[in-house]
């Protein structure tokens, strides 16, 4: 497949001023890796190319770099940097022992904000430094009365406030295993992932606001309390004022205000490298949603590399970044506090219909240094006429957004609208790494509709159908070499079989993630959208097995597909396909009853763009719904070029697809 993008490539959009960047941290950092780790080939230090390949190259001076930069406080050394470099199975800093939780606390102002907690009406509040390790402290204290030791489960079935980030940092002080799903997710769903885990403490909110409304999640609260059977006390969060009902909760329930309001010494766990700090589920595409396990120190080392030298944040910065708890942005936004920057949590729409320019406001206010958004946030701003700059927006330096590509439109209308010197960094990355594989820093030139460069140590690859590594065409993404935050493990797969074959089953050794991008002869990245079936709405990742187990209850239906697809534009459109039983019309009423159920049953981002009745659904042989072949059909891709209508139970339904598709993209066409 060779690449949409023009030849030859047009000029940067935004080229970083020269001051700037040799002020940056990332400069001084390639600074700091030709003096004292004699990293080869770093002439100047905002030479970023330069930089890139010197970490890939030499992967364990660039690691051990990154740990002495940032002064790792390890409670006893590491023996080397890299022990095992085959993958799956890489094995980092063996021998070291530290905690994610005591690096995210050692480096705030105790007096200075933490944490900015805003919401959609306006509304904020400051937690400081000192505040936040005494109600860790407090919290943590709390947690070991009631049982939670290292290793144990402790979940969150919470809001975008700080009471989860105060959750997360007291159960990785105790070396337990964190896990939080937002709750917008039906009680159902939310079990789906937490049963897995056999939790001890469930940490849940009332509520939480969106759009205007006061969502009460007591009742949904209660349901998912009961669907856990390990649990032994339920610590009740009072977020939005409703009052919680006597009774109901199975075990000991403990108000948040008791919980974490106790005068209480921080004692943090040091636990090994690779010491589970938290669980981050897959979207559910097939089955139950698989558990994601990731280390204490893999992350914080990701974390420090991604925020303190790619994001260039630091004491006196801070970062608002639209997510929900149940997205990976949530895990990065929270390591902000590695870096000594405030972090600013948000609870409600990102565009409230009373207040549609809401967030842009509170940056202003708020002195936000760091920007974060989607690409459908950003194009939302502009069919809504939405002017940012109304707002005194002088401290923003980096609009950062990621979930989706970003198509070369936006880049022009953040310019005008945002600001001149603002700069746009399109990242890309996944919840398997928690992190981002590419991405920009201050000392990369930025060209519309692409993303700067690959990130520093990420050995990063387009493979075309045999394996081999492509420049100026479509492949897919893969990485060569390990990263320290790839997943230790899948959370119940004993043997890894489960994991080799997410990552591992295409190109043995290397991992393949699952998406098309084109790698430039100029250095930087061009993603084209996802090559398997995962959804992808608003940048939160969504699994379709969510969507067909609501549907697929109705009696009126006999199977249900549903498909995310990337449009040219940079729209996503996101149908529902459904095969009804004999005698049944697809009226607006069932298409009503369905789009309740999912928006009940699973959660409002779950609800599609449009529901169309279909004769049938093409399947494998053996029966297995052909989801990434009708996806590539949709975006127009060649039917033959698609799949071999042998290996389908019904040929003929992959030219009716390809027609919907043909249509489709006609429609869009003619629409732009």
């Amino acid at each position: 497949m060779t690449s949409p993008h023009p030849t030859p490539y047009p000029e940067p959009f935004f080229t970083p001023d020269p001051k700037t960047a040799a002020r940056s941290r990332i400069a001084d950092f390639a600074r700091w890796a030709a003096r004292h780790q004699g990293a080869e080939g770093i002439q100047d230090p905002t030479d970023y190319q330069a930089l890139y390949r010197w970490s890939v190259t030499d992967l364990e001076g660039f690691w051990a770099t990154v740990w002495e930069y940032f002064d790792i406080d390890a409670t006893t050394p590491y023996e080397r940097v890299l022990a095992e470099e085959a993958m799956p199975g890489a094995r980092w800093f063996p021998g070291a022992t530290l905690n994610y939780a005591h690096h995210a606390l050692r480096n705030l102002q105790p007096d200075a904000p933490a944490i900015t907690a805003l919401d959609e009406t306006g509304a904020g509040y400051e937690i400081t430094g000192r505040e936040l390790r005494s109600r860790v402290a407090s919290l943590a204290a709390t947690l070991r009365d009631l049982g939670v030791g290292q290793g144990d489960r402790v979940v969150g079935y919470l809001p975008n406030t700080p009471h989860a980030v105060i959750a997360f940092l007291a159960t990785a002080s105790l070396g337990a295993v964190w896990s939080v799903c937002g709750q917008d997710y039906a009680p159902k769903a939310a079990a789906d992932r937490f049963a897995q885990l056999e939790p001890t403490v469930l940490i849940t909110a009332d509520g939480y606001l969106f759009n205007d409304t006061t969502h009460d999640r007591r009742t949904a609260s209660l349901e998912l309390a009961a669907a856990l059977p390990t649990l032994t006390a339920t610590v009740l969060v009072d977020h939005v004022g409703l009052a919680w009902p006597e009774g109901g909760h199975p075990g000991l329930t403990v108000p948040w205000d008791d919980a974490a309001a106790r005068t209480e010494y921080l004692t943090i766990v040091p636990v090994p490298f690779d010491h589970p700090l938290w669980v981050v589920f897959s979207s559910g595409t097939t089955g139950l949603p698989k558990g994601i396990v990731h280390g204490h120190g893999g992350v914080l080392l990701e974390h420090l590399k991604m925020l303190g030298l790619h994001t260039d944040l630091g004491t006196g910065d801070r970062l608002l970044w639209y997510t929900t708890t149940h997205w990976m942005m949530w895990n990065l936004v929270v390591s902000t506090l590695l870096t000594g920057a405030t972090t600013c949590t948000y609870d409600g729409s990102p565009a409230p219909l009373a207040r549609p320019d809401i967030l842009w406001e509170l940056a202003a206010r708020h002195k936000v240094t760091v920007f974060g958004t989607s690409p459908q946030y950003l194009l939302a701003m502009s069919k809504l006429g939405i002017e940012p700059s109304v707002h005194d927006l002088s401290a923003v330096r980096v609009i950062g957004c990621t979930g989706s590509a970003l198509p070369a439109s936006a880049y022009p209308w953040v310019r005008d609208h945002v600001g001149p010197g603002v700069q746009l960094a399109s990242t890309s990355g996944g919840t398997d790494v928690v992190s981002g594989f590419a991405g920009s820093a201050s000392t990369t030139p930025i060209w519309a509709g692409e993303l700067s460069a690959p990130g520093l140590g990420v050995a990063l690859a387009a493979y075309d159908a045999t394996g081999t590594p492509v420049l100026d065409q479509v492949g897919e993404l893969v990485v060569t070499r390990p990263m320290p935050s790839m997943p230790l493990y899948f959370w119940n797969d004993p043997d890894g079989s489960r994991y080799r074959d997410a990552y591992f089953g295409a190109y043995p050794g290397v991992w393949r993630h699952g998406d098309w991008i084109t790698l430039t002869s100029h250095g930087s990245l061009i993603v084209h959208g996802r090559s398997d079936a995962t959804l992808n709405r608003n940048g939160v990742r969504l699994g379709s097995a969510d969507i067909h187990d609501v549907v697929e209850r109705f009696p009126e239906i006999t199977e249900a597909l549903v498909i995310g697809a990337e449009e040219p534009g940079g729209g996503y459109w996101m149908p529902l396909f459904v095969v009804l039983a004999d005698g049944v019309g697809l009226d607006d009423s069932l298409r009503e009853k369905i789009r309740d159920a999912i928006r009940a049953g699973a959660s409002p981002r779950h609800v599609p763009d449009e529901i169309l009745a279909v004769p049938a659904l093409p399947h494998t042989k053996t029966g297995k719904k052909l989801e990434v072949p009708v996806k590539r059909l949709l975006q127009g891709a060649p039917a033959e070029q698609v799949l071999n209508p042998a290996a389908v139970d019904n040929p003929d339904l992959i030219a009716y697809f390809a027609r919907l598709g043909a249509e489709r993209n006609k429609r869009s066409a003619e629409h732009t």
